[in-house]
């Protein structure tokens, strides 16, 4: 099965072009105009071997806001376009993840039913230039059109890039188990409903 798609989505805020392959090796190409973004957006290509092409141009010059939501929006609708119909998939992914003295936990679901628990409380409120409260909108943009629950839990930690690269981290890592295929049902869903 090619688990490949290309998305686009054009606003009058945002361009946006996400390319990707749910079999791949970790392969990136990442040009947002937010350095901190792609440096994240790597973390769930490299830990999660999905290979990700993504280009964004957006109104920077407000800030960074609309540019992370829309590519976490293009981002869901690319991993939900390239899954299919999801038989055959563990539907379900988890990970913890260290990095020094942070330590994240990141649990998804392909339920069919978009959800968002995020437990991460940052020591501070910028890394760099940064918002940290944009994280949580690249995943609420992810969740609504991936059609996902995830869980994003934080369990330890005081620097706050370490926090952030331990949920992408395990956020690549979760993605990953929950889309690899289980053998024994290759053609019937994960749902004791028929449908997911």
């Amino acid at each position: 099965m090619d688990r490949k798609a290309s998305i686009e989505r054009n606003t009058l805020e945002t361009q946006i072009c996400v390319s990707l392959n749910l079999d791949g090796s970790g392969l990136s190409n990442l040009d947002t105009g937010v350095g901190f973004l792609d440096h994240m957006l790597d973390q769930i290509a490299r830990h999660g071997l999905i290979d990700l092409d993504i280009r964004a141009s957006g109104d920077l010059h407000i800030d960074a806001h609309h540019t992370v939501e829309d590519v976490g929006i293009a981002f869901g609708q690319a991993v939900a376009a390239a899954a299919g119909s999801l038989k055959g998939i563990q539907r379900y992914g988890s990970a913890y993840v260290p990095l020094d003295e942070a330590l994240s936990r990141v649990v998804v679901d392909f339920s069919g039913r978009p959800g968002l628990e995020y437990g991460v409380i940052f020591p501070r409120s910028l890394i760099g230039s940064f918002d940290v409260d944009l994280l949580s909108e690249f995943f609420r943009g992810f969740v609504n059109h991936a059609r996902v629950t995830l869980h994003i839990d934080n369990l330890k930690g005081v620097n706050a890039h370490h926090i952030a690269e331990t949920v992408f981290k395990a956020f690549g890592r979760a993605l990953r188990a929950a889309l690899e295929f289980d053998p024994r049902r290759l053609d019937t869903l994960p749902s004791t409903k028929g449908v997911l």
